[in-house]
């Protein structure tokens, strides 16, 4: 669910002006999945551009005090959210702990990174959703430590139905800055993409699984 169109297809204008998310329908990527993708998203440039992630972690802040008022702590999933996450600790003044895939196999072996105490009020922030199975894998950890995970807040969502299935099922509130539907408006708005390529784009946003370019 995204906060609003406004600020979806902003979000999505200076993703791509900044190359943090690509479309290349005729030369597609390839995932760690194995996935044929015509689109790359790494959503962590946006810290190498202070206007830009300072634009990216108000909008979130303000976003999570309207929604949820002040939480106690926020959480970035590692690595991908560490910083931005860590940006908007900062602007809500706020502690700030990240969660690691996994515990550590060596040292005192924590999956929480930083400090919280049982039953405090967590938001996640996330950068990137897919399938959710990584970040919902963090609010297990949250939950299973006492915390009360309010919601999660995330930069951009691909939008799968996977997702929103995965989300329900853990009963976890998403709430994103962008979409794809929103993206591909966007970059079609502004030629960045053809009518004929937002087709390829839609159908392998639909199916990508199982999609092959043609």
């Amino acid at each position: 669910m995204i906060f609003n169109k406004d600020t979806a297809k902003k979000t999505a204008e200076v993703l791509l002006q900044i190359n943090a998310i690509k479309l290349s329908p005729k030369e597609p990527f390839t995932w760690a999945s194995g996935w044929k993708s015509p689109i790359y998203c790494d959503n962590r440039i946006a810290l190498s551009f202070p206007l830009i992630r300072n634009y990216i972690s108000e909008i979130m802040g303000k976003q999570i005090e309207k929604q949820y008022g002040k939480p106690d702590v926020i959480a970035g999933v590692a690595t991908g959210a560490i910083g931005i996450g860590m940006l908007v600790a900062d602007y809500l003044g706020l502690p700030f702990i990240y969660v690691r895939p996994d515990a550590k196999g060596h040292g005192r072996k924590n999956q929480i990174e930083g400090f919280v105490e049982s039953g405090q009020n967590i938001v996640v922030v996330e950068d990137l959703i897919s399938t959710g199975k990584s970040s919902l894998n963090a609010v297990k950890a949250l939950k299973k430590a006492n915390l009360n995970v309010k919601g999660m807040i995330a930069i951009f969502t691909y939008g799968f139905e996977v997702a929103t299935e995965n989300f329900e099922k853990e009963n976890i509130q998403l709430q994103t800055l962008s979409n794809y539907e929103s993206l591909l408006e966007q970059a079609l708005d502004t030629k960045y993409i053809s009518e004929a390529e937002l087709k390829t784009l839609s159908e392998w946003n639909n199916n990508p699984a199982e999609w092959n370019v043609n």
